[in-house]
């Protein structure tokens, strides 16, 4: 689990060992957090209210980032009538909608199509997963510098920056499970998942662990074993002391603030908040299986409970839980339609289903934003070469030109097909999507004016999303 890193100012006439104390407790060291810097520094922008009924009717966001590429014209995308080449191994199937047809391997999503809004001419031009994810979790394109503090703000650092509310029990969660195997990490390699320029009290909590299996457990939001109520009770009042210090002594403006956002930390410790969120074994052993055992399953239950508690957004990128070297993530270089066909798209289909049942059972559709995209798409042609990666005879290589990303939930008007690919999948033929507006619609559903400036760590002003928002897609 990594979070910004905290420093605290300390009283020097205090006893050696209370000062001790005291450190572990400013910066909540012996429980392994240092939520108050994840937590604070936030500030209301004023929202410019805006005609359209769309606005703002997101309270949260669930991004399913399916990290690697999946291969648009075997998903969502297919092309019944192109050259054997072309259009692979994989068959259209009728859906909930007249006249829109996805892969037969998305059998539950296809009775789930009145609720989608699919995009299938999305487009940019970068080949590389690395930089390439920066357009979809940011909406630009990165800077050549390579440093994670020159970078865009994701959507979560910008929404934790603009609604600052104090209920929240976190800002902004990352969830990346980490599998057997998995050196390198490619996904924590990925640009654009941290608050870029607007500063690193507005990174994510990101969680490594994996909810699937029996162990799982989120960094320190549960207490460790020496430490039981009376010794949380005292490093509270140490936290008193600490903070009666700093008013006294600085008399530091933001001292209130501090103190409620220490008082949130020390919150999800407690059992009735933070600690009960990640316990997924509350709930049924049957919901469990509706999302399916999986990682990815597992991690969008969690996404799901994190929103309920009040968490704004939360972002779960796909495990690499392919062959090392072969086939991983959504990286389908070889094996394309084996994967596809067993690997990744049964629990795609079930999580992404499932999630959209409950969220309606609970009354939370309306109110939820859900998109689930990768970086891009795969080359029309199997075994076509785009790439330094390349690709084998049975699979398919980078391809930005043309790709698939869909939208449900708040805001979002379901049932349709926006924009067409041409005939072989290869490039927009109707309506072409940049990713930035792509952004400038989901920063729309979610309440962020379209002019919005933020200052970035160099306090020069910044336009959030330049872009423009789709208004077709809106309710």
């Amino acid at each position: 689990m990594n979070m910004p890193a905290s420093h605290h100012p300390i009283n020097n006439s205090f006893p050696r060992r209370r000062r001790r104390d005291v450190l572990k407790a400013g910066s909540l060291g012996l429980l392994g957090l240092t939520l108050p810097d994840l937590l604070r520094g936030r500030s209301m922008a004023e929202a410019q209210p805006i005609n359209n009924s769309s606005f703002g009717r997101a309270k949260a966001c669930i991004l399913l980032f399916m990290w690697g590429g999946p291969a648009h014209q075997d998903t969502w995308d297919l092309k019944p009538d192109a050259p054997a080449e072309v259009r692979g191994e994989f068959k259209p199937i009728a859906t909930r909608v007249p006249g829109i047809d996805i892969c037969e391997h998305f059998p539950q999503l296809a009775t789930r199509t009145d609720k989608l809004a699919i995009v299938r001419s999305m487009t940019h031009k970068d080949v590389n997963h690395l930089t390439a994810t920066h357009y979809l979790l940011t909406g630009q394109p990165p800077l050549p510098s390579k440093t994670r503090d020159t970078d865009w703000p994701h959507y979560g650092s910008v929404l934790s920056k603009v609604r600052h509310d104090s209920k929240a029990l976190l800002p902004f969660v990352s969830m990346r499970p980490k599998m057997p195997g998995d050196v390198p990490r490619f996904v924590e390699q990925s640009r654009g998942q941290f608050a870029g320029w607007l500063g690193r009290s507005f990174d994510p909590l990101t969680i490594d662990a994996r909810p699937d299996l029996p162990d799982y457990r989120v960094g320190d939001f549960k207490l460790p074993a020496e430490v039981n109520a009376t010794r949380l009770e005292d490093r509270k009042q140490l936290l008193a002391q600490l903070e009666s210090q700093q008013r006294a002594l600085s008399g530091a403006a933001d001292a209130g603030v501090m103190s409620e956002f220490y008082r949130r930390a020390f919150s999800l410790l407690e059992a009735k908040t933070g600690g009960n969120v990640f316990d997924l074994t509350r709930e049924t052993p049957k919901m469990r299986e509706r999302y399916g055992m999986n990682p990815h399953g597992q991690s969008v239950l969690q996404a799901r409970r994190l929103i309920e508690a009040g968490v704004p957004l939360v972002t779960l990128y796909w495990p690499n839980d392919g062959i090392k070297n072969v086939s991983v993530y959504w990286d389908t270089h070889s094996r394309n339609f084996t994967d596809h066909r067993d690997r990744l798209m049964p629990p795609a289909d079930q999580a992404f289903s499932t999630l959209l049942d409950d969220l309606e059972e609970r009354g939370m559709l309306d109110e939820t934003l859900v998109l689930w995209t990768g970086e891009f798409g795969r080359t029309p042609k199997v075994g076509q070469r785009n790439s330094d990666a390349g690709a084998g005879r049975d699979g398919r290589d980078h391809w930005p030109n043309c790709f698939t990303s869909v939208l449900a939930g708040a805001g979002i008007r379901g049932g349709q097909v926006y924009g067409a690919s041409d005939k072989h999948a290869a490039f927009p033929a109707r309506n072409p999507v940049a990713p930035v507006d792509l952004t400038a619609t989901i920063y729309h559903c979610l309440g962020v004016p379209p002019d919005l400036e933020l200052h970035d760590n160099q306090n020069r002003p910044m336009v959030v999303c330049p872009g423009n928002r789709i208004e077709a897609l809106l309710v």
